[in-house]
């Protein structure tokens, strides 16, 4: 039943605090000195909190719901209503809010990754991040005002971009930490908060006998040389998608059985050295008197060697089509949900693992970020000896699963 003033003026004091509810959950609470406060309740991202909203009788029982209106019509909106009245108390042009801290990091690591990928970290913060820790004061942000605005992410289905979200204010925090602008990342709190994402982005096969059967139905694809040997290149070097069909001529040395990625082509802007095994290097012999055959269509450029090693069918100055193994897959009846271009990275970091190789080693082949960024840069020779080792095991041990599926039947 709704509060009426003549109540609210006759309740006396008691010898514990007690209180008198309104509506919505407007209550009045009055403690035993007689002080009578105004708090409203409610609950935002699954947890109940309350509001203070004035002290009776200088705040009104008609003013009191008038702000219980207003700031119902922010949790409407989706806003937490405790969060931007400590918001409104900072002052929010200093240079030590998230929001100037966030576009200090990227601009200092934008030239570490790809143009793209800068532009895909950027967009996410400034859609679903910015809005709501953007304008707080790094130093005062805790996890139960981070966990809102994850889930957020992930009620709208998008788990993996959840926790990219996290893993990106993680970086943040990290750097403010570094630069003396903040003492501890709070994302660190949330670790197991969010659900893993399924079966991971992309499609991959993982199991020791399927994987058999993919390797079998590559050798018998029956489509160009140079997609048939990216397919076949792909499971024994396991790099990016883009990598591999933007791979050049000059980039690959057989004589050191390397091929060196430059920065400027890698995700993370750091070069990648790519150990070849003896199968990948016959894949490349077999292939390279194809492409330096094919003639250009304009004489006068007939002595430019190819650039790529697997060109575009239509034209030599442009690498192949970044759906050329995807169609190839589908074309040998493999389904998105099964199998795409990016899962041989994770067929391979699934079973290195498995056969018991050094995690470090992986992913350095990996070319993963969570390393050391200044060491990155200049080491990228960084377990090299044990990387060739690991790469030509892996080779022979693909050998293996497919010649087990051909001595089967």
């Amino acid at each position: 039943m709704a509060l009426k003033d003549t109540v609210i003026r006759s309740a006396k004091p008691k010898d514990k605090s007690y209180r008198l509810f309104d509506s919505d959950g407007l209550y009045l609470e009055i403690n035993p000195k007689g002080n009578k406060w105004w708090r409203w309740k409610y609950r935002f991202g699954g947890k109940e909190k309350r509001l203070s909203v004035g002290v009776y009788p200088s705040v009104s029982l008609k003013q009191a719901r008038l702000q219980k209106d207003d700031l119902k019509k922010q949790l409407h909106e989706g806003k937490d209503p405790s969060f931007i009245r400590k918001v409104k108390k900072f002052d929010l042009s200093q240079e030590n809010n998230f929001e100037a801290i966030a576009r200090e990091w990227h601009e200092n690591f934008k030239p570490r990754w790809t143009e793209s990928h800068a532009i895909k970290i950027m967009r996410l913060l400034e859609r679903d991040i910015f809005p709501w820790l953007g304008p707080l004061p790094i130093n005062t942000i805790k996890p139960p005002e981070i966990l809102p605005i994850i889930r957020r992410i992930e009620k709208r289905g998008s788990i993996d971009t959840a926790h990219r979200a996290k893993q990106n204010c993680g970086q943040i925090f990290r750097y403010a930490v570094a630069t003396g602008r903040c003492e501890f990342d709070p994302t660190t709190s949330l670790n197991g908060a969010l659900p893993s994402v399924k079966g991971g982005h992309f499609a991959s096969i993982k199991e020791p006998k399927k994987v058999g059967e993919l390797l079998r139905a590559i050798d018998a694809y029956q489509g160009a040389l140079t997609t048939q040997s990216a397919l076949k290149l792909a499971p024994l070097v396991f790099v990016r998608p883009g990598e591999l069909r933007h791979a050049s001529w000059d980039e690959i040395d057989f004589e050191r059985a390397e091929w060196r990625i430059p920065a400027e082509k890698m995700k993370m802007r750091v070069q990648l050295i790519v150990p070849l095994c003896t199968q990948a290097i016959e894949i490349l012999k077999e292939l390279k008197p194809v492409t330096d055959r094919v003639s250009y269509a304009n004489p006068a450029k007939v002595a430019k060697p190819p650039r790529f090693v697997f060109p575009s069918l239509r034209t030599i100055e442009r690498p192949m089509s970044e759906n050329a193994i995807l169609v190839a897959l589908r074309s040998m009846g493999y389904s998105k949900e099964e199998m795409t271009g990016h899962g041989f990275r994770s067929m391979a970091s699934t079973l290195l693992h498995e056969l018991g190789w050094n995690h470090q080693v992986i992913e350095r082949q990996l070319a993963h970020a969570e390393r050391n960024a200044v060491s990155a840069a200049y080491n990228f020779a960084e377990h090299l000896p044990e990387r060739k080792k690991m790469m030509q095991a892996w080779a022979d041990y693909l050998d293996q699963l497919k010649n087990e599926m051909v001595r089967e039947k």
